[in-house]
């Protein structure tokens, strides 16, 4: 009787493990279930996230190309002027963004860890950079306003001897009617107390009297009315970005987790 109510108890035991077990199976594979969707989601969720920010990219691409085209004619000037600064920032901006983003996409798409965390360790350097540059321009615009400007005049020197210096330079004058970096006066010291005749109105052989604005302002003031919906779409890419390194950890968690339980 004893042996018969011990192997019953035993029957029991077992049994209760058995169910227990199958309990803790379902519950993980109830787990593994929820886990799996939200790794779909985030998949996908970053891979949007991602081709906004390339297409991003190819916008702000477009638009260096743009400022460079309609500033061809001042290609010989020194980078420093604002337009042409602007432009080459939005070439190096847009190009990096593009291959951030396509690099993002296909770490979403393939699901591997180490184009994941590459990716995230590309686009919070290229968040950081942003977020210096911004500072730094804000912090120090006066001080590199004035350096922009002496590059401009000790380029002016050569003004007689360049002739691809000379033709942006009249390009210059003639587009924004305009004369000198800050002032007129500015052309006194390369040209002997005279004014080339770009300075003054089209068809005009010698200027004594040539526009009053400098250069240096107009075109600061140009690219401030043209760059304001730029402005506004680079605070979009921003956003993205930052979005884009949530997302970028999360998935590298999700798979981390799912590698971890398989094993």
């Amino acid at each position: 009787m004893r042996g018969n109510e011990s192997s019953k108890a035993g029957m029991k035991e077992m049994s209760g493990k058995r169910q227990e077990k199958k309990k803790e199976e379902r519950e993980e594979a109830s787990r593994m279930a929820v886990s799996g969707t939200c790794l779909c989601c985030v998949k996908y969720l970053m891979f949007v996230f991602n081709l906004v920010f390339w297409l991003g990219g190819c916008g702000l691409f477009g638009v260096g190309v743009w400022l460079s085209f309609t500033q061809a004619e001042f290609s010989s000037l020194p980078l420093s002027f604002p337009s042409l600064s602007a432009a080459n920032l939005l070439l190096v901006a847009g190009g990096i963004t593009m291959v951030t983003g396509f690099l993002g996409c296909l770490g979403a798409l393939k699901e591997q860890r180490c184009l994941l965390i590459t990716f995230f360790v590309i686009l919070l350097l290229l968040v950081l950079t942003e977020v210096t540059l911004v500072l730094i321009i804000h912090i120090f615009h006066e001080k590199l306003d004035s350096k922009a400007q002496d590059d401009l005049k000790e380029g002016m020197k050569i003004y007689t001897s360049d002739d691809g210096l000379r033709k942006s330079w009249d390009n210059v004058q003639k587009m924004f009617k305009c004369c000198g970096v800050t002032n007129r006066t500015d052309w006194y010291g390369v040209l002997n107390g005279t004014l080339p005749s770009s300075c003054c109105s089209v068809g005009t052989d010698h200027c004594v009297d040539g526009w009053t604005e400098p250069c240096y302002q107009k075109a600061r003031q140009w690219l401030l009315d043209n760059i304001p919906s730029v402005l506004v779409f680079g605070v979009c890419i921003g956003i993205v970005q930052v979005l884009a390194l949530a997302f970028s950890m999360l998935m590298y968690c999700q798979i981390l987790c799912a590698e971890k339980y398989l094993e």
